[in-house]
């Protein structure tokens, strides 16, 4: 299956590209992974990789717990599994079996006018959610972005939690916005 961008064609690929999130301040700030068990994925980014424990907690408004892990260098990586009752992932689990890298993230100084600018270049959005102060977001879906979930947030990150917070208290259900119910 060819997955196609519903965008305009910008023309020659050697020419300047316009950057229009780039008066806003895009810059990447992490890819997401998800599976069944957030516990599945540690053997591979905390154990082998030296990630190390940052923050996390549970979305309850979407129906899912995340973790980051920061490694050596300052990068991050958020590892995440679906609540016990959500049908969140139900189709991303469909379609990649265990799991998978799930989005990217790039953060956006002002995300009212990255939405602007993002429909006025053609794109059609998906998710915006603004009624958070702390995380307010907005994705371009895999279709417009050849098979890559793209989040758009402006914000400081929706898992700060206490500073002795440590991964086993978020995986017992008991992060930011914990629902107390332990994670598989």
């Amino acid at each position: 299956m060819t997955i196609q961008s519903n965008r305009p064609e910008t023309g020659d690929p050697e020419s300047e590209a316009p950057q229009v999130l780039g008066r806003f301040g895009a810059a990447f700030d992490h890819p997401a992974v998800a599976a069944r068990r957030i516990r599945d994925l540690l053997p591979i980014y905390r154990d082998l990789l030296g990630g190390t424990f940052v923050r996390g907690g549970d979305n309850t408004r979407v129906g899912y717990r995340a973790i980051q892990l920061a490694f050596s260098n300052g990068s991050r990586i958020e590892l995440m599994e679906p609540l016990e009752g959500s049908h969140f992932f139900d189709s991303f689990f469909e379609r990649r079996g265990s799991g998978g890298l799930h989005h990217v993230t790039f953060k956006v100084d002002s995300i009212e006018q990255a939405v602007e600018a993002m429909k006025a270049s053609g794109y059609s959005l998906t998710g915006l959610h603004l009624e958070d102060v702390a995380w307010r977001e907005v994705f371009l879906h895999p279709r417009e972005a050849y098979g890559t979930l793209v989040q758009l947030a402006q914000g400081e990150g929706e898992y700060a939690g206490p500073d002795v917070l440590t991964l086993e208290g978020v995986l017992a259900g008991l992060g930011s916005h914990g629902n107390g119910t332990p994670s598989p």
